[in-house]
Order: structure tokens, then C-alpha cells, then sequence
């Protein structure tokens, strides 16, 4: 039997404020003690093998046999109020299934992406970022998750998707409650609610937009498999895309080594981006499958129906693979690889890119409004992701919105 085997019932903990204050000391100490496969808790009683090789990683990512990403044979034992149900449990969309059935949902998708003008979506992102800018300019100081990061993410998504303003205003709500933790349940309700609305919306009113491009698409989805692909598609292009532009505005604040020519300077910027994307990707732990059978890898034995769970961030650490200097270096498994990884990376890099640029570009002397010491992470196994990021520069007037 293999090293985990030896270690029952020792299980780190993903889901402690502990955890979410230092992940990397974690995932040094894990891989010391386990090598590539370690034994973690993603919520109390909820057993999963932590992946924080590189190599084991990609073998995992790119055998979806073995590996599979439907959960049903798991998510039979999990209790309804398992808090890390919603994010894992099984759903008709690529994310969540296996052979066909993901080939048919992430062709569907990929070609609603594929249809987006990235020229009008830097334009777009422009718009949207004065506009935000210009409501706190003058004040000196902002909030950039609660006043910039997370309303740019959502008003771009909702102008991909073709998203009326009253139906985002509604899935607006449920998010809200689904990321404060305070009603979840009712946010699901509200955000399901409000994708099928889109969804009916845009079967009598089509247009240049994913959604109509999805819902044209020769796989045939239904009302319910929309649902499921526009909530998966709000999941994925606002709260990871919010934390990559936050985690990459604390890097430029933070880090010498950008100084002024991080104002504006879009190769500083890139260089940012892809340094966050190495050590603190906006999803830290995901790309999670559930072997059918057990599984001897690396010399450890793998239950059937336990998950299996990406660390995108130790991977990236890993020492077996990381050599220094990575400017310009993409080898980061951030957006994951093999048949599910992220269809829509360039994008969310194109829109992290512009964001951070017009913010830099348009405010003078930012800087941390409190000691990096006091910011804090939000708990949870997957994300990355900063409760506030509080600042201060100097006050402007608004700039004029076309």
C-alpha cells in the first residue's frame, strides 16, 4: 500500500481561516510529508487527495478515464447541507461530466465564446472601468474588491452573455448572498431563476451575445441545460475573474519590482498577471474528478468516488518543475489542461489586463489604504481570494464616458 494509506485518518484541513492565511506553507509542508498526493478535508467529514506535484498533475488532467469529472457516484453519500456541495456536486455542464455528454456541453460553449470580438471586449472593458473609477475618483480612496473588481467582472459578463439589466440585477441578488454566505440557498434560487429568464429572454430575443450563440448551437440544449451553462459561465467569469484582477492589483502595490513602471506599463502588467497566475492563481484548488474504481498512482492508492483535487497553486510551486524566472512563462496549470481546461483563458486575461491598466493608469500615487499584514483571505478550499483590498490615492475628477 502506498504512503497515504499509512496516514488514515490524518487529513489536512482546507476550509480554516488558518489555512486561507498561508496556503503555500501548507503545501510545502504536504508535499514534504505525502510527496504528489495528499490526504486534505475540503469541508469537516469530506475526505479528498490533494494533488501538489506538477507531473503527477498533468498525468491526472489528461486521463479523464481514470479521472473522470462526474461526482453522482460521490455526491450519493454527501448530506444535503454539505457546504461544499454546491460548488461540487453534479450539474449537466462540461464542468461537471464525462465523455459525450461534456464533449456536447463544452462544444456548445466553446463556440458561444468563440464568436466574441476581443477588440470590442477590451472596449467594453474600458467603458466599464471608467465608469466605475469615476464613482470613487474623487473620494481618495476605494474598496477595489467591493467597488471595482467584482462589479467589472459581473457588468462584462452580463454584456457577453446579452444579459438585461433587470435579469442581472436579480442574479446580481443571488450572487450576493451566495458570496456573503447569508441566504445561500435563496441566492441560489434567485440566480437559477434568473438564468432561465435569460435564457427564455434570448430564444424570443436573439443577438450577437454567448447566450443566443450557445442556444443556437447544434448540440439542441433545453431550458434546464441553459440554465446550468449560464450559471456555470457567471460561476467561472465573475468570482475567478474578480480575484486574478484583485490578486494582480496587490502584487503591483506591493512588489518593488514593478514600481513605476507598473503605472500604465502593460509588459509590467503581463508580467503580473503571470506571476499570480503561478503563485496565487484566483482558483487555487479545483479541477476536481472522482475515480470510478481505486486507483494505484505515484505509488498511492486512490478510493473510488473520493475526489481528487487539482492544487493549480502547489503544482505551480512545485520545486520538481520551478526553475526561477517566469516572464513570459505560461507553463502554469491556472487555467488547467487537457479536455477540460478553460475555454475562455485569453479572455479572462485580456479583461484582468485592461482592467488593471485603466485603474493604474487612471489614478495617481494608489497605495495600500492598511499594512499588507492586516488584509485578510476569505476562507474556503478552492478560491484565492481577498475578503477587501482597501486603498488610497490621490483625488481626480471624473473622466468623461462615452
Amino acid at each position: 500500500m502506498g504512503a497515504m494509506s499509512e496516514s488514515v485518518g490524518i487529513r489536512t484541513p482546507m476550509y480554516t481561516p488558518e489555512f486561507a492565511a498561508d496556503p503555500h506553507r501548507v503545501y510545502r509542508e504536504l508535499r514534504e510529508r505525502y510527496g504528489a498526493l495528499a490526504p486534505v478535508e475540503l469541508a469537516p467529514g469530506v475526505p479528498a487527495t490533494l494533488v501538489v506535484g506538477y507531473r503527477t498533475a498533468v498525468k491526472i488532467l489528461n486521463d479523464p478515464d481514470r479521472f473522470p469529472a462526474d461526482p453522482r457516484a460521490w455526491q450519493a453519500g454527501v448530506p444535503a447541507d454539505c457546504p461544499v456541495l454546491p460548488m461540487m456536486q453534479w450539474r449537466p455542464n462540461a464542468l461537471r461530466s464525462a465523455g459525450i455528454e461534456h464533449a456536447r456541453y463544452r462544444q456548445a460553449n466553446t463556440a458561444g465564446l468563440a464568436g466574441i470580438d476581443q477588440y470590442g471586449l477590451q472596449r467594453t472593458v474600458e467603458r466599464i472601468a471608467v465608469s466605475l473609477i469615476n464613482s470613487f475618483c474623487a473620494t481618495g480612496s476605494a474598496d477595489l474588491v467591493r467597488d471595482y473588481a467584482f462589479p467589472l467582472a459581473f457588468r462584462v459578463l452580463n454584456q457577453l452573455l446579452g444579459c438585461p439589466v433587470e435579469i442581472a440585477g436579480q442574479a446580481a441578488e443571488g450572487f450576493r448572498a451566495i458570496f456573503e454566505g447569508v441566504g445561500a440557498g435563496r441566492g441560489n434560487t434567485l440566480l437559477a431563476d434568473a438564468m432561465g429568464q435569460l435564457a427564455r429572454y434570448k430564444r424570443t430575443h436573439p443577438g450577437d451575445d454567448v447566450t443566443t450563440r450557445i442556444l443556437h448551437h447544434p448540440a439542441g440544449l433545453g431550458d434546464t441545460e441553459m440554465v446550468h451553462q449560464l450559471a456555470t459561465l457567471y460561476g467561472a467569469g465573475i468570482e475567478p475573474q474578480q480575484n486574478l484582477i484583485v490578486n494582480t492589483l496587490l502584487l503591483l502595490l506591493m512588489d518593488d519590482r514593478f514600481g513605476d513602471s507598473a503605472l500604465g506599463g502593460s509588459l509590467s502588467t503581463r508580467d503580473a498577471l503571470d506571476e499570480v497566475l503561478f503563485d496565487d492563481p484566483p482558483m487555487a484548488n479545483f479541477c476536481i474528478s472522482f475515480p470510478p474504481r481505486a486507483v494505484l498512482l505515484d505509488e498511492v492508492w486512490l478510493p473510488a468516488h473520493q475526489p481528487v483535487v487539482i492544487s493549480m497553486a502547489a503544482c505551480n510551486t512545485d520545486p520538481a518543475i520551478r526553475t526561477g524566472a517566469f516572464t513570459g512563462n505560461r507553463s502554469h496549470l491556472a487555467w488547467g489542461v487537457g479536455p477540460h481546461a478553460c475555454p475562455a483563458s485569453s479572455l479572462a486575461y485580456l479583461i484582468a489586463q485592461e482592467a488593471v491598466d485603466q485603474l493604474l493608469d487612471i489614478l495617481s500615487e494608489v497605495r495600500l489604504a492598511v499594512p499588507a499584514s492586516e488584509l485578510s483571505w476569505r476562507p474556503g478550499p478552492f478560491h484565492r481570494a481577498l475578503t477587501a483590498l482597501p486603498v488610497d490615492f490621490t483625488p481626480s475628477q471624473p473622466l468623461p464616458e462615452h
